[in-house]
């Protein structure tokens, strides 16, 4: 990745906006759903910039750009049109590790500021690296339509209610599968039309019934040629669901991205062609974890005496036909 994504603090946040036209006003109006910890440098205000002051009582330094004043400043946003200015307060900000992002000027940048759909407290932001401007755009309005404003209900309705559930629903696959059920079922539905008092009710009912511990399973997936825009959706949630992945150098390394990220990897240094290390997997399942094999190719598995006498279940997938 060109760009390390992050999601910064908003409470310690302190910005220097250097410039007050209508660039400088769309800068601070984003940085405004965070902080109001912000100080503008500009001789002369656009309207929307003195509204923006005036209303949210920012600190305004009444001056053109000038060397000294980033004492404080964790984060500095460039936004005039003259580009020698833009220059001088990259070359300030940038040896005192501050922050900087330049308007259209990436080389200068240390940050850019991506794409964002905004369902607080759920937020997605999206980046090209500065590649394909149209091609984010075009990304943003699909996900748009997918995401019911409301969205944001369902986050808070689950942190509320996050330490009651884990408290009554052991094993962490179990919970994902609680919460997926929850938040795609009824009560989801609930939520987003915005009957929380029922949702309650309805999750605090769930909760009460038993809920078994959760069951160990192995997943072999046959990758065909690797291709990971070949992944079925079966295969895809599967992997969504993993808690250990085991895989040898034949497989697309890439794959693993579709991974779930906190999932155990354990590459295994004998291709699957000569050795499936069973034995490991099936001690894995033992324990209660979902585990995902990824073999190269598509060959039949060897008959194994162990994981016949386990009784764990097994599955085959073949990704990519």
């Amino acid at each position: 990745m060109k760009y390390f994504p992050i999601f910064l603090d908003a409470k310690n946040i302190s910005a220097m906006i250097v410039g007050g036209g209508d660039v400088a006003a769309r800068k601070i109006e984003l940085l405004l759903k965070s902080t109001t910890n912000i100080t503008v440098m500009a001789e002369s205000l656009s309207p929307s910039v003195q509204r923006l002051i005036d209303a949210h009582e920012l600190h305004w330094l009444t001056h053109n750009y000038k060397s000294g004043y980033f004492s404080g400043i964790n984060l500095v946003i460039a936004a005039t049109d003259d580009s020698d200015v833009n220059k001088a307060v990259a070359a300030e900000s940038q040896p005192l590790n501050i922050l900087t992002n330049v308007v259209d000027q990436p080389e200068l940048c240390t940050y850019i500021t991506p794409a964002i759909i905004d369902r607080s407290p759920m937020i997605i932001a999206m980046s090209s690296s500065g590649s394909a401007p149209i091609l984010l755009r075009m990304l943003r309005e699909q996900i748009e339509k997918t995401l019911p404003n409301g969205y944001g209900k369902l986050a808070d309705f689950s942190f509320k209610f996050r330490d009651h559930v884990k408290a009554r629903v052991k094993g962490l696959r179990n919970r994902r599968t609680f919460w997926e059920s929850i938040l795609r079922g009824p009560i989801g539905e609930n939520i987003l039309q915005g009957n929380v008092q029922e949702a309650e009710q309805q999750l605090i009912t769930s909760i009460k019934k038993e809920i078994a511990p959760p069951v160990g399973e192995i997943v072999f997936v046959h990758t065909l040629d690797g291709d990971p825009d070949k992944l079925t959706l079966q295969t895809h949630r599967e992997m969504q669901f993993a808690e250990a992945v085991l895989y040898d150098d034949d497989v697309n390394i890439d794959l693993i991205e579709y991974i779930r990220r906190d999932a155990e990897k354990y590459p295994q240094s004998i291709t699957s062609t000569i050795l499936i290390n069973f034995q490991h997997a099936i001690e894995l399942a033992e324990n209660g974890q979902k585990v995902i094999y990824l073999l190269a190719g598509h060959t039949a598995l060897p008959d194994n005496s162990a994981l016949a006498a386990s009784n764990i279940p097994t599955k085959q997938l073949i990704s990519g036909v």
